[in-house]
């Protein structure tokens, strides 16, 4: 089952920074060869505007992230990542 990335693509959170998040995203999976280990999903709204922007990798929530957070929050997620590109999602 591959991991799920939801990243909200309501305007708060659009204008708060997921449209770069999301770029961050999709190159972390590029680079790392997990793109069909991971499930990413653009949601409308979340919901949870005042605390954006907001992004959830499976069941943990993450709120007010920045591209730094970004990383070390994908990177706690996939820890398996290995310099060839191989993982043990």
């Amino acid at each position: 089952m591959p991991a799920k990335i939801k990243v909200c693509m309501g305007s708060s959170c659009f204008a708060r920074g997921n449209a770069k998040n999301l770029q961050l995203i999709q190159k972390f999976l590029d680079e790392n060869n997990i793109t069909a280990d991971v499930e990413l999903i653009g949601l409308r709204c979340c919901d949870n505007c005042s605390k954006g922007p907001n992004i959830c990798i499976d069941d943990a929530e993450y709120n007010n992230i920045d591209s730094g957070t970004l990383l070390d929050i994908l990177e706690k997620h996939f820890p398996n990542l290995k310099n060839n590109g191989e993982t043990n999602v």
